[in-house]
């Protein structure tokens, strides 16, 4: 992958590296047998095997040759959030991306998306779409091309209405929020509220799709527009018949009466059998 490239992982090193605090030091032990500090180099390159890969913190110390635990990689990794590393480091590589290629805040798109926690966690509560498994929800605003611009995590029950304002206090945090020019949301944020809270932000160019309230007739779309899933099969055959009518002749032949596939052949194998043998079609020679 192109994450696990040495000149990658060095780049990045070289922007993490001073964002680590300086390691504590340890008690005084009268015996002098305390363990060393694992580098933080090492520790480094397990934590990104494991974003990159997804693989489990026993899978990436197997993967390390046991040079350190799973349980210290943990440690180091608590222990660099509390410090805020993470977060610096992500807001350095977003303020790169603005500066040498450019985000582009035209249109900005905010949403929710479902997932799994298969184990649980703090944060984490029943999906109400998948049979009230534990998962999470993550709140993403996106700029034109699709580059995540902040987010906000919270459990799968939670409702996306609740995680517009820390999603968008994120995208302030960065600075980014004045630059917003038009503001792109589903169905799910058609309130009343959502307006005043977005206006209040100063966001006023909204592009919120509408929800169909209670006891409204629906509209209903074109067949072109509707036709999508397993009804595509019936719009093809619409436009087969049409296409193929100029073709049919003006007064075609009566239709043929018909049998039931089982007596059809029964019908044709007698008829064949009753008709008289006729010598100059025979194939075989006819007895004297």
């Amino acid at each position: 992958m192109r994450a696990l490239e040495a000149e990658v992982v060095d780049a990045v090193w070289a922007a993490i590296e001073p964002l680590i605090p300086p390691a504590p030091q340890p008690e005084h032990h009268p015996l002098g047998c305390h363990r060393p500090r694992v580098a933080d180099r090492l520790c480094f390159w397990g934590i990104l095997i494991r974003l990159v890969t997804g693989c489990s913190w026993v899978s990436v110390e197997a993967i390390l040759e046991r040079q350190v635990s799973d349980t210290t990689l943990r440690a180091r990794r608590d222990e660099w959030i509390a410090a805020g590393v993470f977060d610096q480091l992500r807001d350095h590589a977003m303020h790169a991306y603005d500066r040498i290629i450019g985000l582009d805040l035209r249109e900005v798109a905010l949403d929710g998306s479902l997932h799994k926690a298969p184990c649980g966690g703090e944060g984490t509560g029943p999906n109400p779409t998948d049979r009230a498994k534990l998962g999470w929800k993550w709140s993403v605003a996106t700029d034109a091309n699709g580059i995540p611009i902040a987010w906000a995590i919270d459990g799968a029950n939670r409702n996306d209405v609740k995680l517009l304002g820390p999603t968008l206090d994120d995208v302030a945090r960065i600075g980014l929020l004045d630059d917003i020019e038009t503001l792109h949301l589903d169905r799910g944020y058609d309130y009343a509220k959502i307006g005043a809270q977005l206006a209040g932000l100063g966001l006023d160019d909204l592009n919120i799709q509408r929800r169909n309230k209670r006891g409204d007739t629906p509209t209903k779309q074109p067949l072109r527009l509707a036709a999508l899933g397993r009804r595509r099969h019936q719009l093809v055959a619409v436009e087969l018949r049409a296409t193929t009518a100029q073709y049919r002749p003006a007064n075609p032949a009566p239709p043929r009466a018909t049998l039931p596939r089982r007596r059809l052949a029964h019908h044709r194998e007698t008829h064949r059998l009753a008709r008289p043998l006729d010598a100059r079609v025979t194939p075989y020679p006819l007895r004297p």
